[in-house]
């Protein structure tokens, strides 16, 4: 009974001796989280203000945020009497040994650090990557490229994918050029169907004059020819481009009564 009793008293003891600190910490850690969140918000703020690169705004509040998190919980432990080199010994031995299980996200991270050094592209461009990633670059982040699709999709590609295939910027020089073809039956005026064709190119709102459009024979065979022509026009500008010409080329044919061939059943 004495002996539980002793064991009893010692425990309150020891909890009111670590009760200040536990409730410290709790406390620590709530404030400085909504200080962190508040940090990293007037962080954007201040980024977007400066006009800094919107490609590297989201890579450097994630770094800020993670620097700051890190920091809180050097603190935290500092409360319950652990010593800064022995807990910086502890989390270096801790995140060793998670990078070893990660390394594939750390080679992840590495290659977003060479994306936003070299830029091959940057927030707002139209990218391809591999074989059939298709969208508007959103956002660059630690370990991920975000890009959004003409449905409005996102997709989360890895950046270490992204610097191992192939990547092609559509929008990269700021003008792009709009290919479409259009088939007409074989044995029709080509000539007719060119002048059609360019016409509607002079009309669309966004192609511009320069480089010059072209209509060219593109292949024919015995059931139709197939005229090809690539107008250019701002890199912004290519969907909607490329459904005008599209849907218009089309009403003008169905107008002016040049014959396309049936499609195939």
């Amino acid at each position: 009974m004495n002996k539980a009793f002793f064991n009893l008293e010692a425990f309150w003891e020891w909890l009111a001796s670590y009760a200040p600190h536990f409730i410290g910490a709790v406390l620590t850690l709530v404030l400085g989280f909504w200080a962190i969140g508040r940090v990293s918000m007037l962080f954007r703020k201040t980024m977007e203000k400066r006009r800094m690169d919107p490609t590297i705004r989201p890579f450097l509040a994630s770094l800020i945020s993670i620097g700051l998190k890190v920091l809180l919980l050097l603190s935290v432990a500092g409360m319950f009497g652990i010593e800064t080199t022995s807990f910086i010994a502890i989390f270096s031995a801790v995140a060793f040994a998670v990078g070893m299980a990660l390394q594939g996200s750390l080679g992840h991270f590495a290659s977003g650090v060479l994306l936003l050094i070299f830029k091959p592209y940057k927030v707002g461009d139209l990218v391809t990557i591999g074989d059939g990633f298709t969208g508007t670059v959103k956002e660059i982040q630690i370990f991920n490229t975000v890009l959004v699709t003409l449905d409005n999709k996102h997709i989360f590609i890895p950046n270490g994918v992204v610097t191992a295939h192939v990547m092609t910027n559509i929008s990269g020089q700021g003008i792009i050029g709009v290919e479409v073809t259009f088939p007409i039956a074989s044995g029709k005026d080509i000539e007719k169907a060119r002048e059609l064709i360019l016409r509607v190119g002079k009309e669309c709102p966004n192609v511009l004059d320069t480089p010059a459009q072209a209509v060219v024979v593109d292949s024919w065979n015995d059931s139709d020819v197939r005229l090809s022509t690539r107008p250019f026009c701002k890199s912004e500008h290519f969907w909607e481009t490329h459904y005008y010409l599209c849907e218009n080329v089309r009403k003008a044919f169905e107008q002016e009564g040049v014959e396309v061939p049936p499609r195939p059943v």
